[in-house]
């Protein structure tokens, strides 16, 4: 598959863009050197290969979760610009 000049044109009018006719050419030649890579690795035996989400062999990096004690009401409303009956008091945003 190769990339067009009409092509570009029509990426770049939905993209709102005004390209020159140099910059359509520069585009026009890059977009194709990009597509030609992707069918240089088409050409690779991927036979056998697991699919993978990362390169590396990641884990869960996360601390357990564990069960404790919350923070006391009062230290938690000492953040709090204004508060009423123990809860946060923030302005109303419906009328």
């Amino acid at each position: 598959m190769n990339i067009t000049p009409k092509d570009v044109q029509h990426v770049a009018k939905l993209a709102r863009l005004n390209l020159t006719p140099e910059e359509e050419q520069m585009f026009t030649g890059q977009l194709n050197a990009i597509l030609q890579y992707a069918e240089k690795l088409n050409e690779l035996d991927t036979e056998g290969v697991q699919p993978t989400t990362h390169v590396l062999d990641l884990s869960n990096v996360m601390r357990e979760d564990e069960v404790r004690e919350s923070l006391p009401i009062e230290k938690v409303l000492l953040n709090a610009p204004d508060e009423e009956d123990g809860q946060f008091k923030v302005p109303a945003v419906l009328e």
